[in-house]
């Protein structure tokens, strides 16, 4: 087998472990046939938009994952939220740091930032408060790159709309797209629901 056909089953592989990771994901119904990345080197990058909690969370799972993998770029609105991601991802594991080359230079400020850098990466994760995940969303889609992208993907039937289209234009181009929809899929989940009959007349609940 020659080196593109390596890196790109190790590629793949990193996705679908990483679908598993970040919170018990599923991906889009093309995920088997789909033709992940290109290009004979094996090292998987990473552009994280939106370095809050959930943000610094996505990208540690990531980081974690056994692929080649490798955080290149972070872009967030606020520059002390930013160093606060970066700082917790480095002290969480040691062995991390080496799959850290965030250097200043791309470390991304302002409400613009995205744009900055979702075109170092080969996996954009999308983490900011969902009111700019459309827009965040299209343009990764724009610039041909996989996503993963936290729930919910919009706040507005609008937003709506310009997630569904750019899935669609996703589908064409064979990306890999990632929803953090676990509570949908996982198996406990599924299996109180099936047996929410026997419990009778549901009166109230509690969640967190």
């Amino acid at each position: 087998m020659n080196n593109d056909s390596n890196s790109n089953n190790s590629r793949r592989e990193f996705v679908k472990q990483s679908s598993l990771i970040a919170g018990g994901l599923l991906a889009a119904p093309f995920l088997s046939n789909a033709n992940f990345f290109s290009g004979a080197d094996d090292v998987i990058k990473i552009a994280l938009i939106g370095c809050g909690g959930r943000g610094t969370g996505a990208a540690t799972q990531a980081l974690l994952s056994k692929q080649n993998v490798k955080l290149v770029a972070m872009a967030d609105a606020f520059s002390d939220r930013l160093e606060g991601c970066y700082k917790t991802i480095i002290q969480e594991d040691a062995s991390l740091k080496s799959k850290i080359d965030v250097p200043e230079e791309r470390k991304f400020v302002g409400f613009d930032a995205y744009l900055k850098a979702i075109p170092l990466a080969d996996v954009v994760i999308l983490t900011t408060p969902p009111g700019f995940r459309p827009i965040h969303f299209e343009e990764a889609v724009k610039q041909g790159k996989h996503v993963f992208m936290e729930k919910p993907v919009a706040t507005d039937p609008a937003g709506v709309q310009k997630v569904l289209a750019a899935a669609e234009t996703a589908k064409q181009k064979k990306l890999n797209v990632v929803v953090g929809l676990q509570r949908r899929y996982q198996n406990s989940y599924l299996e109180l629901f099936k047996r929410k009959d026997t419990i009778g007349e549901i009166t109230s609940a509690q969640v967190w």
